[in-house]
């Protein structure tokens, strides 16, 4: 059979170039998404500062739950400080150093502000030089209290030298220091003496005293291996982390290792659609395929080739075709991969310094996969031909009007049905979970549409066609009656132009709905009327936040940060874990927000005391009152009473912590924002201005100024959008493929017009109509399936029973549908035209 699949593929290039498409692109989508999935399980972001440390020691920054994934934690956890002298008195060590990181920048003498690199946690102490590798030091170590030393970057960023005074930002803190050495060679940041590196990063005194972030180790040389088992054995049956080698450079930084995490479940949340949909559109390529070829196969059939022998032939045709495309698709996946890495850098997702991966693993699981999928589609196209009698078979294989499957048309109309409980979920669940439900019923929609298209197109068939007036012309009439008579032929083009439309429209209206909700709530919920922030400091310090406070004219003036929070929970008898975000307030927030409360008060948030939002409240039973077992960002379990349920929950998030839970398990104590409500005059309004411009770094805005449209969406919805941006690329490459290769296998019915006196002006027409009837139901399909899930979104999220999103998104994504079916049959069309037919 491999022999006959070859040959026969020859003569078949044409119909067969949809599968090489589709295949081709399908294998670069794979390979790309394995290459992010493999990159955030293997890959290691550079060391850094601490590349001159054979072995470094840190706490685990995963939480393990015994049934579920590890979740990575964003907040750093320390180890003790007396591991220091503990690990220094092993065999081998030549120098052991607790490294401490707190926000510190220099302050230009122009007024700018001046990082270290991209990192805000700069500051570091002196001891910590001995963990870089290269390092030349310019001058002398600081000492005492009011001196510091930088690296050679920022040091020329800022025009200063060695002796100068310098003013720097440290630990929220402002201060003059006198500049005793610059270090090149290295990152080394902004260093202070260790005892004043402990102070600035509180580690001296308050709930992280007597901490270290990690522990660096220096071996002697010749030395490091023997050390790093020489640790590990020492700290055995500990829950701390040794690294070594590519592996240090997670524990330099927590967004690192934070970002992996995301790696790996950006690419396992993509895994499931990208399949999906290159299984779709494959497998829609080799219906083509066997539709071209079912004459031949019914010949087979009347000559006794067995059932099974049928299907290899179809399956080895459409291998045959595959394995040069695979080749190439795979090839294309790494600098896909790598462009899509860019993106997640720009928008912040990872860091710049994480790079990808890269191994022969995804390309062969890639292969693997594809391959499957092409065999299991040709053998799946060919199953009705090559079951049938031969006798019946050949029959069937003249071209002509088929009823649809009975069989087929109740599955699909089933499934469209079983979608409907799905999109209502929004309506009912005001949550971000709940609204994933509009777009995931949606697509289960046009899976089932895709299943029952050949009949669906075949009722709409008849129902154009008996509205076509008297008076229409020929290539009019005879379209609409090819729209029904060409069921089969035309299901596929409007099933997949219909999942286009399902796509974009659901996809980015539950973004941007999600977004205008939350949005609302917050406005609806800030009392505040000003908030000031300093994002090139690490945060803002309390004594700048007392400044404001002491502003006349203003009424209130409080920190807020964010953090991330656990609440584990039992699932079929499975702990699961999701983290959540979480707003830290003091009690005073009651004066700058209004979440709506609906039961307790924001002013009791003083002790372990959390807030919780209703829907989390409602579906873990929680009131006010009750005591709650959190996990806290750096993976601190905690008991904490409920003192406040709220209603604004889309807009604050789910968990509020009091400042007094959240001390001491953060990475740094800095505030990211201080909320300002004035006496809404412009004098006070001039006074803050004044406070924040003699302050360096620090930012004033209107506390409201959030947006609602895709300007201001978060780095996760662009990532999300760029994904969908380029499934559906594919997906219009392939509809586009499967449209050319199928108006291409009617040369034989253009040749019959022809010879019937249709001139090919009439044969293009034709054809352009029917393209323009395919598309148009292609989208009031998908406008269709997706009104439901919107509408249900709308009315959970917004109160009215439609989103909200740009108004030129429908007629865009309509009139991009008609320009592709256009495009794809009219082209092939006229070429098929050229050529005189035979009489």
């Amino acid at each position: 059979m491999w022999y006959l699949a070859l040959r026969t593929a020859r003569t078949r290039v044409a119909a067969l170039v949809a599968v090489v498409c589709a295949v081709l692109g399908g294998a670069a989508l794979v390979t790309a998404n394995g290459v992010l999935a493999e990159s955030g399980l293997r890959s290691h972001a550079a060391p850094g500062r601490l590349a001159g440390a054979d072995v470094v020691v840190t706490a685990d920054q995963s939480l393990h739950p015994a049934e579920d994934l590890a979740v990575a934690l964003p907040e750093r956890r320390t180890v003790p400080a007396d591991l220091v002298d503990q690990l220094a008195a092993l065999p081998g060590v030549a120098a052991a150093v607790g490294d401490v990181a707190f926000p510190a920048a220099l302050v230009a003498a122009d007024g700018r502000v001046v990082r270290s690199g991209d990192d805000a946690l700069a500051g570091h102490g002196w001891s910590s030089t001995e963990l870089l590798a290269g390092a030349q030091v310019q001058g002398a170590a600081p000492t005492g209290a009011g001196e510091v030393a930088v690296d050679a970057a920022t040091a020329s960023a800022a025009h200063v030298r060695p002796g100068d005074r310098v003013r720097v930002v440290a630990g929220g803190r402002p201060a003059t220091y006198h500049l005793t050495a610059v270090v090149s060679g290295a990152p080394a940041g902004v260093l202070f003496a260790d005892p004043t590196a402990a102070q600035l990063a509180g580690r001296d005194a308050g709930p992280r005293a007597g901490s270290v972030d990690l522990v660096g180790l220096r071996a002697e040389p010749g030395r490091a291996d023997a050390l790093a088992e020489a640790v590990r054995a020492e700290l055995s049956g500990t829950s701390l982390v040794v690294a070594t080698g590519a592996a240090r450079g997670d524990t330099a930084s927590v967004g690192a290792a934070a970002a992996r995490g995301e790696l790996a479940l950006l690419a396992s949340s993509l895994s499931g659609t990208v399949l999906l949909v290159v299984g779709f559109i494959v497998a829609g390529a080799m219906g083509v395929v066997v539709a071209a070829q079912r004459q031949d196969l019914a010949l087979l059939r009347a000559v006794g080739a067995t059932p099974r022998q049928v299907r290899r032939l179809a399956a080895g045709q459409a291998t045959a075709a595959a394995v040069p495309a695979l080749l190439v698709g795979v090839g294309l996946g790494y600098p896909l991969a790598a462009a899509f890495r860019v993106l997640l850098v720009r928008t912040g997702v990872v860091p710049a310094d994480l790079p990808l991966s890269w191994s022969p693993l995804p390309a062969l699981v890639a292969a693997l996969l594809v391959l499957a999928v092409v065999r299991v589609s040709g053998r799946a196209a060919a199953r009705r031909t090559s079951r049938a009698p031969a006798t019946e078979a050949v029959a069937e294989s003249v071209p002509g009007p088929r009823a649809p499957s009975r069989a087929r048309t109740a599955v699909g109309l089933l499934l469209i049905a079983s979608a409907l409980p799905m999109a209502l979920v929004p309506a009912v669940s005001r949550t971000l979970e709940a609204a994933v439900a509009a777009p995931m019923s949606g697509l289960v929609a046009a899976v089932g549409l895709a299943v029952a298209a050949p009949a669906v197109l075949s009722w709409a068939g008849r129902a154009v066609a008996a509205r076509v007036p008297a008076g229409a012309s020929a290539p009019s009439w005879l379209a609409a009656r090819n729209l029904g008579g060409g069921a089969l032929r035309g299901a596929g083009a409007v099933a997949t132009l219909a999942l286009v439309v399902v796509l974009v429209l659901t996809d980015v209206l539950t973004h941007t709905t999600v977004m205008a909700a939350a949005s609302r709530e917050a406005r609806a919920g800030t009392l505040a009327t000003t908030s000031i922030s300093a994002p090139a400091l690490g945060g803002v310090g309390p004594d700048a936040v007392a400044a404001a406070a002491a502003v006349p004219g203003v009424r209130a003036a409080v920190a807020s940060s964010s953090t991330t929070v656990v609440w584990p929970s039992r699932v079929l008898d499975e702990t699961i874990v999701q983290p959540q975000p979480a707003l830290v307030l003091a009690p005073a927030a009651v004066d700058v927000l209004d979440l709506g409360v609906r039961s307790g008060s924001l002013s009791d948030l003083t002790g372990a005391t959390v807030a919780l939002g209703s829907d989390v409240a409602r579906r873990r039973s929680a009131q006010v009152g009750s005591e709650v077992a959190l996990v806290l960002g750096d993976g601190a379990s905690v008991r904490a009473r409920v003192v406040a349920v709220y209603d604004r929950s889309l807009g604050f998030g789910p968990f509020v912590l009091s400042a007094d839970l959240a001390a001491g398990h953060t990475t740094t104590p800095l505030a990211s924002s201080v909320l300002v409500r004035t006496d809404g005059t412009a004098a006070a309004q001039d006074r803050l201005a004044e406070l924040v411009a003699s302050r360096p770094g620090l930012v004033l805005a209107r506390a409201d100024a959030g947006g609602t449209g895709l300007g201001s969406a978060p780095p996760e919805v662009w990532v999300n959008l760029a994904a969908s941006l380029v499934l559906l690329g594919y997906v219009l490459l392939g509809v586009a493929n499967t449209l050319v290769a199928g108006t291409a296998r009617r040369r034989r019915e253009f040749a019959a017009l022809r010879l019937l006196g249709a001139t090919p002006r009439q044969v293009t027409g034709l054809v352009r109509r029917e393209a323009l009837l395919l598309a148009a139901l292609a989208v009031v399909a998908g406008v269709l399936l997706s009104a439901v899930p919107l509408a249900s979104l709308g009315v959970g999220f917004l109160g009215r029973p439609w989103p909200s999103g740009p108004g030129w998104l429908l007629p865009v994504t309509a009139l991009g549908t008609v320009a592709i079916a256009l495009a794809a049959t009219a082209l092939p069309a006229r070429r098929a035209t050229r050529t005189p037919p035979l009489p």
